[in-house]
């Protein structure tokens, strides 16, 4: 999936359009409906996030388009330069299922949370947001990941039951560096 990744953002920069990923050749568990993020750093740096929540196409076509939209896509950066590529440092995370959690208030929902192991999705009207278990690594307490990723979604008022959902997933994460 590295390989694949890599190959994503190597063709977006060589024709400046998404890969057209071949499925024929690649294991069964490849081809199934997954959902994946890829996230790319640069000197430890984010440098771009792009992912799906929910599995919608084969895994390993997810894990290449999220992988050029991150590149190229991700509205907090500019799209990838050459130079940055031989830099780049990929992260792929597949995510689990997401399981509801039940809460009435913030503290329920923050007492919920597995620091370093969950990943977390905060849904208010309109607004929705995720951190990727990953993000443990910055913000080590629950109640700062939660306000951050609350942050993030643009939401100010507080959550609660029956205006608010939350839903935490485990990801298999892996990353490679040039």
């Amino acid at each position: 999936m590295l390989d694949t990744a890599r190959a994503a953002i190597r063709h977006g920069l060589d024709t400046g359009r998404p890969p057209v990923v071949d499925l024929a050749s690649c294991p069964e568990k490849l081809r199934q409906p997954g959902a994946a993020f890829v996230t790319l750093t640069l000197d430890g740096a984010l440098r771009g996030c792009i992912g799906s929540l929910e599995p919608q196409r084969p895994l390993l076509e997810d894990v290449a388009m999220n992988a050029w939209a991150a590149a190229f896509k991700d509205p907090r950066f500019l799209p990838l330069s050459e130079s940055e590529f031989t830099q780049l440092d990929l992260h792929i995370a597949i995510l689990g299922p997401p399981q509801p959690l039940e809460f009435n208030e913030e503290q329920d929902l923050i007492a919920q949370l597995r620091p370093g192991k969950d990943g977390l999705i905060i849904r208010q009207g309109g607004r929705q947001a995720t951190f990727l278990p990953a993000v443990w690594g910055s913000l080590p307490e629950a109640h700062d990941f939660l306000q951050q990723l609350k942050l993030k979604a643009g939401i100010s008022a507080p959550l609660q039951a029956g205006t608010s959902s939350a839903w935490r997933y485990q990801t298999e994460a892996f990353g490679a560096q040039d």
